[in-house]
C-alpha cells in the first residue's frame, strides 16, 4: 500500500514538473493585399515575415500567431488595402502608398524625388528612418486607424516598357504612359505626353489594347507579369527607386496585442524592409535578363538624355515640400534630411531638389 502511494506521488510530481507553468496564447491574425501571391513583397510577406514572427515568439513560448492570409482580391483589392485596414476587414496590411497621395502625401517623399538612388536597400532606409524621425509620416496612418511598422521598397528603379522601339525622350513625346501615382509627374515636361493611371496588375492589359504606348515599371514587376508579351522594348532611365509599401496594423486590433507580441512585430516589419529591398536588387540584373530572355530588348538611355529629362520637369519636390509646410508639417526639413541621407551613402542627384526648393 505504501509503495503504491509513494509510486502515485512520484508520477504525479513528475507531470506537475513537465508541464509548462503557462499555456501558449494564440492571436489570430487577418493579412491582406489586394495584390496575388506571385508579387514579390507578397510573396516574401509569406516566406519569410510570418516564418520570422514566429521563430522569435517561440523563444519565449507565451504566443503564437493563427496567420489567415489573404491575397488576390479576395477582401479588398489593391487600392482598397488601405481602407480595409482601417475598417477590420484585416489585421496587418501591405499598403500600397502610391495610390493614397492625398490621404498619406509624406509617403510621396522618393517617388517626388526622381534621378537619385536607383538602389531599393538605400532608399528604403532612408525612408523609414525619416518615418521614425518625423512623426508627421506616422501621424498620416494614425488618421486612418492604423499604426505603421516599416517602409517597404520593392523595385530597384522605375524603366519605361513600350509597345514599340523607345531609344530616347523625344520618343515618348505625343504619348501616352502607364503610370501611379506620383510618376505620372515626371512626363510633365514632355510636350504631348500624357500619364494615364493604372496598378501593377492593369498594365499588361493597358499596353495590350492600346490604351497607352508605355508604362513605367521596374524589371522584375515586368518579368512576373510578363510584360515583354506587349511591351518588348525597355528604355532603361533608372528613374530610381521608390517606396510604395508600408506594413501597418489597424489601430483596435494593435491595442489589445501583448507588448511581446508588438515588439516582434516592430523587428520583424524592419527585418522585411531590409529583406525584400536585397532581393529587389539581387534580382534586378537576372529580372532584366528574364525581360531579354521572353523576348525583350532593352536600350540604355543616354546621360544626357537623362539630365534634359530631369531638367524639362516641374520641381515636383520643392511643390511636395511645399504643399506638405502649408498644412503644419515639416515638408522641408523632411525633404533636406531625406537628401542628405541618400548623399551620405552616396549618391548624387542629377538634379538636386533639395538646394532647388531652398533657392525658391
Amino acid at each position: 500500500m505504501t509503495t503504491f502511494k509513494s509510486t502515485a506521488f512520484g508520477l504525479a510530481l513528475a507531470t506537475l514538473v513537465a508541464a509548462p507553468a503557462f499555456a501558449t496564447e494564440t492571436i489570430k491574425a487577418v493579412v491582406i493585399d489586394g495584390y496575388p501571391a506571385r508579387a514579390l513583397w507578397v510573396k516574401e510577406f509569406t516566406n519569410f515575415f510570418i516564418p520570422e514572427v514566429d521563430k522569435r515568439l517561440a523563444m519565449t513560448g507565451n504566443y503564437k500567431m493563427d496567420w489567415q492570409e489573404s491575397y488576390g482580391g479576395t477582401i479588398v483589392k489593391p487600392k482598397g488595402v488601405l481602407e480595409g485596414v482601417k475598417l477590420g476587414l484585416g489585421d496587418i496590411g501591405i499598403v500600397t502608398t502610391i495610390f493614397h497621395n492625398s490621404k498619406l502625401p509624406s509617403q510621396a517623399i522618393s517617388a517626388a524625388t526622381p534621378f537619385i538612388a536607383a538602389d531599393a536597400r538605400a532608399v528604403a532606409k532612408a525612408v523609414d528612418e525619416i518615418a521614425k524621425e518625423f512623426p508627421a509620416m506616422q501621424a498620416e496612418f494614425d488618421k486612418q486607424n492604423q499604426v505603421y511598422l516599416a517602409t517597404g521598397v520593392v523595385l530597384d528603379t522605375y524603366q519605361v516598357f513600350s509597345r514599340n522601339p523607345i531609344n530616347s525622350l523625344s520618343d515618348l513625346e505625343g504619348s501616352k504612359v502607364a503610370g501611379a501615382g506620383m510618376n505620372l509627374r515626371y512626363l510633365e515636361g514632355i510636350e504631348g505626353a500624357a500619364g494615364v493611371r493604372g496598378g501593377l496588375t492593369d498594365f499588361y492589359n493597358m499596353v495590350q489594347t492600346g490604351l497607352v504606348d508605355h508604362a513605367m515599371l521596374w524589371p522584375e514587376a515586368a518579368k512576373t507579369f510578363k510584360i515583354a508579351e506587349v511591351a518588348p522594348y525597355m528604355l532603361r532611365a533608372d528613374l530610381g527607386a521608390v517606396n510604395s509599401k508600408t506594413i501597418t496594423v489597424n489601430k483596435d486590433y494593435w491595442a489589445k496585442l501583448p507588448d511581446e507580441v508588438k515588439d516582434v512585430l516592430l523587428e520583424v516589419a524592419v527585418a522585411y524592409r531590409d529583406h525584400v529591398a536585397g532581393i529587389a536588387m539581387d534580382r534586378a540584373e537576372a529580372s532584366r535578363q528574364a525581360y531579354v530572355d521572353q523576348g525583350g530588348t532593352v536600350v540604355e538611355m543616354d546621360p544626357n538624355e537623362r539630365l534634359a529629362w530631369a531638367a524639362s520637369m516641374p520641381n515636383i519636390a520643392a511643390e511636395w515640400a511645399a504643399g506638405l509646410d502649408a498644412s503644419g508639417q515639416p515638408g522641408t526639413e523632411m525633404l533636406n534630411a531625406y537628401m542628405a541621407k541618400l548623399s551620405d551613402a552616396g549618391f548624387t542627384p542629377v538634379r538636386d531638389w533639395a538646394a532647388e526648393a531652398a533657392t525658391n
